[in-house]
């Protein structure tokens, strides 16, 4: 139970009809959940807009109703606050409502195209390897230091963020690890928090059918650190184009990291293997786990800023070369009949040149290396036929199949991919509706010694065809099969 007033802290408000000297159970945006003296947040998200359900939310007990437009119908007894933003009034009264939890820890927040999900957790299992209790927010899952939740968005709403933090600071949590995406940053899920650090991973081609443009996709990442108190550091790859971009106009101690430029954090790749990335950080060797140059610019992020947050130098290298792998990325296995499969979370063009490239600067050429691959229905379509012709561009067979497609017909998306193969290419390619039969014909031509490949959908258990989630699982599926043919 809070004052109405108390969690109004910091939010921009235009007017109010009520008095906010009142006591509040909870704070809700969807108007299904709301109970007797809750408050409820009226979001426009882009399916619906929660303005619509102001007056069932009152029906249900609402005592406040935070909103940018007044309703037709005001109700006595009944509090109503004019916000210029609520996506921003929901982070500042979340944060208030759970008195501001990112300040009693070291939050860190991970955000670029790539790499967000590796960075941020073995963040925290380097962190917790080093004797912390350690909190994490990604894709994958959410770790309030030991205990296990489920996660449903990179960047979760408001509430959710607040919510885990609590629970973290309560658990007696020094730091959280948080992927921060662009789709977060531009409705104002972070707004109200205390952030340690930023990091900037990379920027490449995806989410255009949210942010319309490149340059303002690059811009609401760039927001992020513009955002970053003095007291905060910012850590960017600057071999990326954009790295120096976003410390433009950052207040936060800048840091930057690469492998090609000059830079505070400095990697050379001395050994790249099926194994494992033998790298000389800041001229220290230090034998790692992970695989490929993608993981060597992930490991120097993460090499950075546990320098920052305070480890020792040599603590924080003895640490890297115990990493793991994460669920879903790079993920890889030898069959007995000595046919290695890798599934990958690889949904962008560059982060499926990264792994293909990775496969192909390891391997000998004797062995095939065959592709199943697809793209996302409701998604950016001009990243189809981009996927497609990296794909065959590098590969010596590719299975074109259905990935999520959502509420699009999976052939369709599978048409426009197929536009992108050059025509040297094509005899290279098949295409296979079900992706279970596409991983099982992939399993079916592989050789023992040949490399598949299986990107988009990672660490994901579940396909999303027609808005219903079926269960689906690309390791499980792959080990099945070749473990049935050796």
């Amino acid at each position: 139970m809070k004052l109405l007033k108390d969690i109004l802290y910091k939010v921009h408000i235009e007017a109010v009809r009520g008095t906010t000297d009142v006591t509040i159970g909870k704070i809700e945006f969807d108007s299904r959940k709301i109970q007797l003296n809750d408050a409820f947040v009226a979001i426009r998200g882009t399916l619906s807009d929660g303005h619509a359900f102001i007056d069932k939310a009152v029906d249900q007990g609402a005592i406040a109703v935070i909103c940018e437009e007044f309703p037709e119908r005001i109700v006595n007894g009944v509090t109503y606050i004019q916000v210029q933003n609520t996506h921003e009034a929901l982070a500042f009264t979340a944060a208030n409502y759970y008195d501001n939890p990112s300040d009693k820890l070291k939050l860190v927040g991970v955000t670029g195209t790539n790499g967000k999900t590796t960075i941020a957790s073995l963040l925290y299992q380097m962190f917790k390897r080093a004797g912390y209790k350690v909190g994490l927010l990604s894709t994958v899952k959410i770790l309030v230091d030991n205990n296990e939740f489920k996660a449903t968005h990179t960047t979760p709403d408001s509430l959710t963020i607040n919510y885990y933090l609590n629970e973290m600071a309560e658990a007696g949590c020094e730091f959280c690890f948080m992927e921060v995406s662009s789709h977060g940053i531009h409705q104002k899920r972070t707004e109200g928090l205390h952030f340690t650090g930023g990091i900037f991973t990379n920027l490449t081609h995806d989410h255009l059918d949210y942010h319309k443009t490149f340059a303002e996709y690059r811009d609401v990442k760039k927001s992020f650190f513009d955002n970053l108190p003095k007291t905060a550091f910012a850590i960017s790859n600057v071999d990326d184009k954009n790295g120096m971009v976003m410390l433009q106009n950052t207040v936060a101690k800048k840091v930057t990291y690469a492998i090609k430029s000059y830079a505070d954090y400095k990697a050379q790749i001395l050994e790249n293997q099926f194994s494992g990335l033998l790298l000389k950080i800041n001229n220290n060797e230090v034998w790692t786990k992970l695989i490929g140059a993608f993981n060597a610019y992930n490991l120097l992020a993460i090499y950075a800023t546990g320098v920052e947050l305070g480890l020792e130098s040599d603590e924080v290298l003895r640490l890297l070369s115990e990493l793991e792998s994460v669920s879903g990325r790079f993920q890889y296995f030898v069959s007995p009949g000595k046919i290695t499969a890798v599934v990958d979370y690889a949904h962008t063009p560059d982060a499926l040149e990264n792994v293909l490239k990775t496969i192909n600067d390891i391997r000998t050429k004797n062995e095939i290396l065959i592709t199943v691959v697809g793209c996302g229905g409701d998604r950016d379509k001009t990243k189809r036929p981009v996927m497609a012709k990296i794909a065959s561009d590098l590969s010596n067979k590719v299975i074109f199949t259905s990935d999520n497609p959502r509420s699009e017909d999976p052939q369709v998306i599978i048409d426009e991919m197929e536009k992108g193969v050059e025509p040297q290419n094509f005899k290279k390619t098949l295409s296979i509706l079900d992706r279970k039969q596409a991983i099982k014909t992939a399993c079916q031509m592989a050789q023992p010694n040949d490399i598949i490949v299986i990107a988009g959908k990672g660490h994901e258990t579940y396909q999303e065809i027609k808005g219903v989630r079926h269960d689906f699982d690309d390791m499980k599926i792959v080990k099945e099969f070749l473990n049935q043919l050796s």
